[in-house]
Parts: structure tokens; sequence; C-alpha cells
């Protein structure tokens, strides 16, 4: 318990400039208490004891701001920075070494059950905002953009941003500086700008000739 303790802390030092001291840590995280009461209720509802998982999640909810379902599943050096507004739903299931920002929701889009939450794989970055939507798994070393709407499976070492989610690339390395994400959007702009001056530039061309014809007629 106490290894599992250290670890935690170890991974806010290792993913939050702002952490100064384990004291800090300790009683100023929200996203580390949330993971204290997540792995109590966890256990919990592993033992079948329900009532009081929800219970303790319940806790974890009131003191934190954060919902996580007892029955999700979460690998090791889970980050949750600031965290208000995250909902992690009962058949999420969170690799290791994953990092997600405030207001994101690990959610289903069925109401049968079952499993009806994402399978987040190790070494994601899930930007703050972003919504992940259905039974679906986020590859290895994927980063989903803030305020993204992700409802399709992503394959490993991609980017998603938009709404709904779009794959923009393919990179081995999760880069946490959200200003380097490309905008789709504006690139196909810049390609529609792009081909109508070249068309400007060919009707132009060709204006030129027709004068040239006309004038050698004459």
């Amino acid at each position: 318990m106490l290894k599992t303790l250290r670890e935690e802390i170890d991974t806010i030092f290792e993913r939050d400039p702002a952490a100064r001291s384990v004291l800090e840590v300790i009683f100023c995280y929200p996203g580390f208490h949330a993971i204290l009461f997540h792995r109590v209720a966890n256990w919990l509802w592993r033992k079948e004891f329900y009532f009081l998982g929800r219970f303790v999640s319940h806790l974890g909810r009131f003191f934190t701001g954060i919902e996580i379902h007892p029955g999700a599943k979460i690998g090791k050096n889970f980050f949750i920075d600031h965290g208000m507004g995250v909902v992690i739903g009962e058949t999420a299931e969170i690799g290791d070494n994953v990092t997600i920002y405030h207001g994101v929701t690990l959610g289903g889009v069925s109401l049968n059950k079952g499993k009806r939450h994402p399978t987040i794989g190790n070494n994601v970055v899930i930007g703050s905002g972003a919504k992940i939507l259905g039974p679906f798994k986020v590859g290895d070393n994927s980063k989903i953009g803030s305020n993204s709407v992700v409802v399709k499976e992503v394959p490993p070492n991609s980017t998603v941003v938009g709404i709904p989610g779009r794959i923009v690339s393919g990179d081995k390395k999760v880069d946490f500086d959200h200003s380097n994400l490309p905008d789709p959007v504006a690139k196909a702009i810049e390609c529609i700008i792009d081909r109508v001056v070249s068309i400007e530039k060919e009707l132009l061309n060709a204006k030129g000739d027709t004068q040239n014809e006309n004038n050698n007629k004459e």
C-alpha cells in the first residue's frame, strides 16, 4: 500500500511542475484523493460489496468533484490534473501512465448492460473537456486534444482533435503541449485557398493567351 502511494505521489511530481512538496500533494491534490477513494471503492466492488463501493465512490465525488465508478479498472501511475468535472463510467478501463485533465468524460452511449465505456491504452494523454463515448479502445501512446469528442476507435500512436474526433497524425511521441496540435479545419481552408490561387493563375494565363491570339489575328 505504501509503495502504491509513493508511486502515485512520484507520478504527480513527474507530470505537474506546480507540485512543490509531498505534503502539498497529499493534502491539496483532488486527483490524488480521487485515486485513493477509487482504490478503496474498487476493492469493495470486486468483493461484491456493491453498496459500500458506490458509497465510497460517492464520498470521493463529494470531496473532489471527480466521479469514478467503483467498477472502473485503472492501471498504475494514473494522473488526474485539476480534475473538476471528470467522469469515468463503470466499464471504463484505463491502462498505465495515463494523464487526463479536468472536464474529461469516459462515457457510454448504450442503455444495455455490458461493456459500454471506452478502454484507454497505456501512455495516453486526454486534454481538458474531451469526451470519449462508447465501448472502443484508444490505442497506446495516443493524445486526445482538448474538447474533442471521440466516438470511434483510435489506433496506437495517434493524435485526435475536433468534433467528431479526427485522427490528424501518427506520432510515437506523446507531447503534453497542446499548442503543437494540428488544426484540420485550418488545414482544409488553407488547401482551398491554395487551390483558388492556382485556378486564378490558370485563368489569367488563359486570358493572356486568348488576348495574344486575338492580337495576332488583327
